[in-house]
């Protein structure tokens, strides 16, 4: 079974800024090129944080309305003895929560959403940035036809990984759907399918009608001999 990874799925070419680069400069990259955060490199390509939309205007947050009204607190950041962020330097978020081209798409997604992040740096062992994914990458595998999704399922693992005889279950697969129907020799061999075919990329749900002939999983029965 081949589950695809980041680099598969990631964006290669990244726009990027040094942490020399200023505040309008970072605002036009990303209105320019449509994206809302930009990674954050040294001159070998290190990555050293990441600027988003929400750092920059966490910065011009503390400023007041045009006609001089305040929306929130009112003690400025030189107020508080801190420099204005003018540079990347000063705006970015660091360290910034990377993945790796190795990593599967479940894991990358797991990340995503338990740091609350859209999009994460790709690096390589280095700490070198070798591109971007974002959670629209993460969901091309969805777009993988239901024919290749049943060719994986029935010979990746059913035949391949599970040993199953071609035929024991049948597998018919509509919009990304699978259900499963047939019949196996062990009740616990049912949890270890579903599972195997779920992981399967491109699944979006999974249906099973397995039937079987004796139940292992239950103290008092024996395995037919």
């Amino acid at each position: 079974m081949q589950h695809r990874t980041v680099f598969e799925v990631m964006t290669h070419r990244v726009v990027t800024v040094s942490p020399g680069t200023r505040f309008k400069e970072i605002a036009r990259l990303l209105v320019e090129n449509d994206v809302s955060a930009v990674p954050v490199v040294d001159e070998d390509r290190r990555l050293l944080g990441v600027v988003s939309e929400a750092d920059l205007l966490r910065d011009s947050a503390e400023l007041p309305d045009l006609e001089g009204r305040w929306a929130g607190v009112r003690l400025l950041s030189r107020e508080r003895g801190l420099p204005e962020a003018e540079t990347a330097a000063d705006l970015m978020t660091s360290p910034a929560v990377s993945a790796q081209p190795a990593w599967n798409l479940v894991e990358t997604a797991r990340t995503m959403d338990r740091k609350g992040v859209k999009r994460l740096p790709v690096i390589d062992e280095a700490g070198r940035l070798v591109g971007i994914v974002s959670r629209a990458d993460l969901l091309r595998p969805f777009l993988r036809g239901d024919n290749a999704i049943q060719d994986e399922i029935e010979h990746d693992v059913l035949t391949d990984t599970l040993r199953m005889a071609p035929g024991t279950l049948r597998v018919t697969v509509d919009d990304g759907v699978v259900t499963l129907t047939g019949r196996v020799d062990e009740r616990a061999d049912i949890p270890v399918i579903v599972r195997l075919c779920r992981s399967v990329d491109g699944v979006v749900a999974l249906h099973e009608s397995i039937d079987y002939a004796y139940d292992n999983l239950a103290l008092d029965v024996e395995p037919p001999r």
